[in-house]
């Protein structure tokens, strides 16, 4: 019992620890170890990551500096610490005593600055170590892969990118001005998304006053963010934009009729030329255009026939005396005097009927239409003719009238074209049944007679045979026609 007593007391009294003395025997070479083992033991759990610390190597040059990267990725001698610690205990100070330890240096540390030995492993790096690192290089990612977030593109290269698909911030276009270039180029590039993507940006960063204000003069952007609010469901602010460009229209509108109640010529075409500058949309605009060019190419030719009528210096303008003047009339009334008083005019001239349909870009059925119902009262057949005669690549000439041959019949007969004429032209009409309807109904009777023939129809030729005069030319054609069939 005692000595189990005693061997307890033992226990609690005894350490394997000594007490510091100043009669320790100990060298500094042991406490030196010491000390070292008690650092390294701190430095596997604290990550010795500051940058604010400048170590130097042995050869005087700071670590993780360019120079002395180069150094120790050029090295290929690899020795352990161990070895290392000999040297140091064997106490040589010779730089070639220490062999080089291998480097475990990535590409993007050479760049960075930063190194980390294996003896000085962070925390992180020391919970994830798996015994078996890989010391692959560290690539960075190529610079052109940053461009699409860089902040340098302007509105027509931002705009370019975004038809590419390629991700491009609109952060960067914080002023009014930059946000407006930004939406003309998109409307420009007739890119839906696009536009729709920039409509998006400029209604969350700019005030509703302000985008419907810039968007009065931007019709293409505004039937696009018109289109998204229907999608989007969003009908307070569609509403609000609806009412907005309703009012703005009408109050365009009733300015642009203003021009009604200017009488001096001069002072009307000023204000049309004005009303260009609206903001309309673009079809309406090109109508505005054209009202005043009209009404400034009207002005010119007023002057010229006043002059020419009153001078009596044109034949036509004897014989056909002007009944009204040609100012403020409408286009095809103004077509129609250009083919009766200048029909035979160069295509330079501003009169010319062919410089008209250039300028006005009339249509083909358009001009033709006019055309012969004023070469038709002027009962000048041959310039009909000429009207609806083509020759091809063969040199022949055939007949072909964009209105269809039964219109031009009507418009002959209307202008009390001679039979000669409308028979000629009741031949062209391709339908049969509507041929023998005009032939009968404009006594084209050679028509009906040959159209009868050609379907060796006895009993209407017989019929038709009672509608002519007894002696006629027409009658004794039916008879001889009646003979060969009865012949065959």
């Amino acid at each position: 019992m005692s000595r189990a007593r005693a061997d307890e007391e033992e226990y609690w009294h005894s350490s394997k620890f000594r007490a510091f003395t100043f009669d320790d025997e100990d060298d500094e070479l042991s406490q030196l170890k010491e000390s070292k083992r008690a650092v390294n033991s701190l430095r596997d759990i604290v990550d010795d990551d500051d940058d604010d610390l400048e170590r130097v190597s042995w050869s005087g040059e700071p670590v993780g500096s360019i120079s002395w990267s180069i150094k120790e990725t050029a090295s290929s001698s690899a020795s352990s610490l161990e070895g290392r610690d000999s040297s140091l205990q064997k106490g040589s100070s010779s730089y070639a005593a220490f062999p080089k330890q291998v480097s475990s240096y990535s590409l993007s540390s050479l760049f960075k600055g930063r190194n980390k030995l294996p003896s000085f492993q962070s925390l992180s790096d020391a919970l994830s170590d798996t015994g078996a690192k890989n010391y692959a290089p560290e690539l960075r990612r190529p610079k052109a892969d940053y461009k699409d977030y860089s902040s340098d593109w302007s509105p027509k290269d931002t705009v370019r990118r975004m038809q590419r698909g390629k991700v491009c911030s609109l952060e960067r276009f914080r002023s009014l001005q930059d946000k407006l270039v930004l939406l003309d180029e998109a409307v420009a590039g007739h890119d839906g998304n696009v536009i729709t993507a920039v409509l998006i940006f400029l209604k969350r960063t700019l005030r509703r006053e302000i985008l419907f204000r810039e968007l009065e003069v931007r019709q293409v952007a505004l039937c696009h963010l018109i289109h998204f609010l229907k999608e989007t469901g969003e009908q307070k602010l569609l509403l609000d934009l609806l009412r907005l460009c309703f009012f703005s229209l009408s109050l365009q509108l009733s300015q642009y009729r203003e021009h009604l109640n200017i009488q001096d010529v001069e002072k009307r075409r000023e204000f049309l030329k004005g009303c260009i500058g609206l903001p309309f949309s673009a079809e309406d605009t090109s109508h505005i255009q054209d009202h005043y060019t009209l009404l400034e190419r009207q002005i010119i030719i007023e002057a010229n026939d006043r002059h020419l009528e009153s001078a009596g210096q044109s034949e036509i303008f004897r014989k056909y005396p002007r009944k009204a003047s040609i100012l403020n009339m409408p286009l095809v009334t103004t077509l129609f005097y250009s083919c009766f008083y200048h029909y035979t005019e160069a295509e330079g001239t501003f009169s010319s009927p062919t410089n008209l349909k250039k300028t006005f870009k009339i249509p083909d059925k358009q001009y033709v239409l006019t055309a012969l119902a004023a070469r038709a009262k002027l009962r000048a057949w041959d310039d009909v003719d000429a009207l609806f005669t083509t020759k091809n690549w063969l040199g022949y000439t055939k007949k072909k009238a964009p209105i269809g041959f039964h219109r031009v019949v009507e418009i002959l007969q209307r202008n009390n074209a001679p039979v000669q004429v409308l028979q000629e032209y009741v031949r062209l009409v391709e339908d049969v049944e509507t041929r023998l309807n005009l032939a009968t109904k404009y006594k084209c009777h050679d028509v009906v007679i040959e159209t009868y023939r050609d379907l060796k129809d006895r009993i209407q030729l017989t019929a038709y045979k009672c509608k002519v005069e007894r002696g006629s030319a027409e009658e004794e054609k039916i008879n001889s026609i009646l003979s060969n069939m009865v012949r065959n």
